[in-house]
C-alpha cells in the first residue's frame, strides 16, 4: 500500500464522512496505520529488530551468569535484587541498559532519516496533500507512528528480560523494582524520540535519504566519541593541582560535570544509572558540608526521580526542540509535484 492509495482513501473517507459517520480524526489513524504497517515490513527493520534482540538476548545471559553466582544470602540482603539483571555483567559483554544506550540512537535513525525526503523524491508527497487533509497530519503520523513502534519494541524487551529472569532465578520483581523498570523504559524512549526527531529533522532539510542518515549519525559519532575528547582537552588546560584550595577543586568538579551535561547520551546514562541502581544519592560532585549526615543506603523511587529531575527535563527539552523544527520545516516548505 503506497502513499497513492492511501491519499485516495482519505479522500473518501472525507468526502462519504457525512454518509458514513466517520470522525475527523479518521484520515489521520489511517495515515498513522499505514506508517506503522511500512515500518514493521520494511527489511531495514527487521534487522534492526534481530540485532537489538540478539545483544540484548546476549548482555541477559551474562547477567544472569553473574547473577547465579550470588549466594541466597546475598540475595536477601539485597532489597534490589532483580534490577541487577538490567545492570550487572560478567565482562564479556555489556550490560542491557548499554546496549540500548548504543543501539537506541541507531533505531530512531534509522526509523526516521527518509521519513520525508523519500515521499518527496517518489513524487508521492505532493498527491497527499492535495488531498482536503491538514498539512500537519503527515508529520505527526510519520511521528506518532514512528514512536509507537518504538515503544512498543522498547517494552516488549524489558518484559522480555523481567520474565526470562524471572524463570531462571525464580525471584519475582517487587513494586518498587518494577516501577522503576516501567519508569527506565520509558525515559528509554524519550531518549530514542529525541534521534528519531533529529533524523526527521534532516529528512525535511536535505533531499537525500543518504545525507540526511549521514547526518544524523555524524551527531551521534560527535557526541559518543568527539565531545568527550574535547571536553577531555578543556579540563586538563583548567586542573588544578593537587595541592590547590579544596574549593577550588570543587568548582572544577562541578565545572567539569557541567560541560558532560550537554551530551544526550550522558543524561540518559545518568538517569538510568540512578533509577536501576537505587544506591545512588546524587549526581555531580558533593561538597563536604554536604556529605555530611548522609546515611549510606538506597532511597525510594520519589527520591530517585527528583535526583534525576534536571536530567529528565533536559532530555524532554532537546527532544521536544527537535519535534518544533521538524514541524516549522515542514510547514514552511515548499512542496511541488515532480
Amino acid at each position: 500500500m503506497n502513499m497513492i492509495n492511501i491519499g485516495y482513501q482519505i479522500r473518501n473517507f472525507l468526502f462519504s464522512s457525512r454518509e458514513r459517520g466517520f470522525r475527523p480524526s479518521r484520515p489521520f489513524r489511517v495515515m498513522v496505520e499505514k506508517e506503522v504497517a511500512d515500518h514493521i515490513r520494511s527489511w531495514r527493520f527487521i534487522i534492526l529488530v534481530i540485532l537489538i534482540f540478539l545483544t540484548c538476548a546476549g548482555s541477559l545471559y551474562t547477567a544472569l551468569s553473574s547473577i547465579q553466582k550470588v549466594t541466597e544470602k546475598a540475595t536477601a540482603d539485597d532489597p534490589f535484587f532483580f534490577l541487577r539483571l538490567f545492570t550487572v555483567s560478567d565482562g564479556t559483554l555489556p550490560p542491557f541498559f548499554v546496549f540500548i544506550s548504543f543501539l537506541g540512537p541507531l533505531l530512531g535513525i534509522s526509523m526516521g532519516f527518509d521519513a520525508v525526503n523519500s515521499e518527496y523524491n517518489r513524487g508521492t508527497l505532493s498527491r497527499v496533500l492535495a488531498q482536503p487533509i491538514p498539512r500537519d497530519y503527515i508529520i505527526n503520523a510519520k511521528f506518532v507512528a514512528a514512536l509507537t513502534v518504538i515503544g512498543i519494541m522498547v517494552f516488549a524487551l524489558s518484559f522480555l528480560v523481567m520474565g526470562a529472569g524471572l524463570l531462571a532465578i525464580g525471584i519475582p520483581p517487587t513494586v518498587e523494582e518494577f516501577m522503576r523498570i516501567i519508569v527506565f523504559t520509558l525515559f528509554s524512549v524519550i531518549y530514542i524520540a529525541f534521534w528519531l526527531n533529529l533524523s526527521v529533522f534532516f529528512s525535511i532539510r536535505f533531499k537525500q535519504p543518504a545525507t540526511s542518515a549521514l547526518s544524523g549519525i555524524a551527531i551521534w559519532l560527535f557526541f559518543v566519541v568527539f565531545y568527550p575528547l574535547i571536553v577531555n582537552i578543556i579540563t586538563r588546560a583548567f586542573e588544578p593541582s593537587e595541592y590547590a584550595h579544596p574549593r577550588a577543586i570543587f568548582l572544577f568538579e562541578k565545572f567539569k560535570f557541567a560541560l558532560v551535561q550537554v551530551m544526550p547520551n550522558e543524561l540518559y546514562n545518568e538517569v538510568v544509572s540512578t533509577l536501576l541502581t537505587p544506591t545512588v544519592r546524587s549526581l555531580g560532585p558533593l561538597s563536604m558540608e554536604q556529605l555530611q549526615g548522609a546515611i549510606p543506603g538506597p532511597v525510594p523511587l520519589g527520591q530517585s526521580l527528583m535526583i534525576i529531575w534536571p536530567q529528565v527535563t533536559g532530555l524532554i527539552a532537546i527532544t521536544a526542540i527537535c519535534f518544533v523544527l521538524s514541524y516549522l520545516s515542514f510547514m514552511r516548505r515548499e512542496i511541488r509535484s515532480r
